[in-house]
């Protein structure tokens, strides 16, 4: 069938304001969403200052709720409580992905008062919420996970040892404000971590089962922006071109995952998350080349004729920038990039062999996994993990 004749849907947020200094905007906007603002940050409130006044001066009163590290269940049910308490109308995120996931779960939870798990994809039954979420504005600080233009929260479930997913069209932003200023204070391996992130999500998306024209689109562009940014800005962080071009790699990321979905990478990533402690993008990141690889190999010996295998030439040369590029050049490219990165294997993680029949069942039931462009073996995962463990 036709792409220009195929159906599909896209959703996003409301309204997207991209650019630098558009932070100065958030108190004007959030003043037309509601009165009184849970300004969720991560676990230091110095960031905050950045929207505390302009919220003041447009007259909407605001209270903070820390998030420390990636976001549990039991912190953003604390959230919902405190933004009942405090009768808040509206729920700003400021910070990484782990921020922005916290507040779309809390704005969520502030209406839909049942026990968390009960919306929850993989240990429940996945609830629809009945009540609409308080508006929700998202602003990054990192150029990453794309988390401001979708319509989920990855929560960490520690009593299962899993990150799942609360899930809804509902939970999409009222608006996603992209300021790559804000990024610029970006330690080297945070902006290595969530820029390799961004780049995964964007690969992920264009070989997804579940692309579709709009999404193509927003990887073509995204891919070759995070391909000639990402080392740039590891390199020099104060590179504010670098950064926005980073900023914009990421928004695409998100805006095409969430409505293409995404593959193996983070179908292994997210509930490795669950069982280790280790930066989400730093896990992507080392994943990357073992599953394209693995993809490739077994598009190549059981669908040789699959779509996919164009979509990694396609992507190779993107990359790359040679219009001769094949998939191995584009393995090749990954594989030198996260070692400029720094990007460390698995291991120094402290994952472990025993601890890989646990996460080939998770990863079996993760819904990333769904839109892998071909169905790995057990053995073919377990070999790609083992391969990211040590090199």
């Amino acid at each position: 069938m036709s792409m220009a004749c195929m159906a599909f849907g896209f959703a996003t947020a409301q309204q997207i304001l991209f650019g630098s200094g558009t932070v100065q905007k958030a108190g004007e906007q959030a003043a037309q969403l509601g009165r009184r603002a849970l300004l969720v940050v991560g676990r230091s409130d110095g960031r905050a200052a950045v929207l505390t006044r302009p919220l003041t001066q447009a007259g909407v009163a605001w209270t903070i709720f820390n998030v420390a590290g990636e976001p549990d269940l039991a912190q953003v049910a604390k959230g919902a409580d405190q933004a009942r308490a405090n009768g808040c109308d509206l729920v700003i995120g400021l910070g990484g992905g782990s921020a922005l996931d916290a507040a779309k779960a809390i704005a969520a939870l502030a209406t839909n008062t049942d026990p968390v798990e009960t919306y929850l994809e993989v240990i429940s039954q996945a609830r629809p919420l009945l009540q609409r979420p308080l508006p929700c504005i998202a602003i990054p600080t990192t150029a990453g996970t794309g988390s401001e233009v979708t319509r989920n929260a990855v929560l960490h479930c520690p009593r299962r040892r899993v990150k799942v997913s609360l899930r809804s069209p509902a939970m999409l932003p009222a608006l996603a404000l992209v300021d790559p200023q804000l990024t610029l204070g970006l330690p080297p391996s945070v902006t290595a971590a969530t820029g390799a992130d961004a780049l995964t999500q964007l690969l992920e998306a264009f070989v997804s089962t579940r692309a579709n024209p709009l999404t193509d689109a927003l990887c073509r562009a995204g891919l070759p922006l995070a391909a000639r940014a990402l080392l740039r800005v590891f390199r020099n962080g104060s590179d504010l071109a670098a950064r926005g071009d980073m900023s914009l790699a990421s928004l695409f990321g998100g805006l095409a995952l969430a409505n293409a979905g995404l593959g193996a990478v983070h179908g292994i990533a997210g509930p490795l998350g669950g069982m280790i402690s280790a930066p989400h993008g730093a896990l992507c990141a080392r994943l990357l080349p073992f599953v394209m690889a693995a993809n490739v190999q077994a598009l190549t010996r059981r669908e040789p004729a699959a779509a996919a295998l164009s979509r990694y030439a396609e992507a190779a040369r993107l990359l790359t920038g040679s219009h001769r590029a094949l998939p191995r050049d584009a393995l090749a490219w990954l594989r030198h990039l996260m070692n400029a990165l720094e990007i460390p294997f698995l291991s120094h993680w402290g994952l472990t062999p025993q601890a890989l029949p646990e996460l080939l069942a998770k990863a079996r039931q993760a819904s990333s996994m769904q839109a892998n462009p071909i169905v790995l073996t057990d053995a073919e995962l377990i070999a790609l993990i083992t391969d990211a463990m040590a090199g």
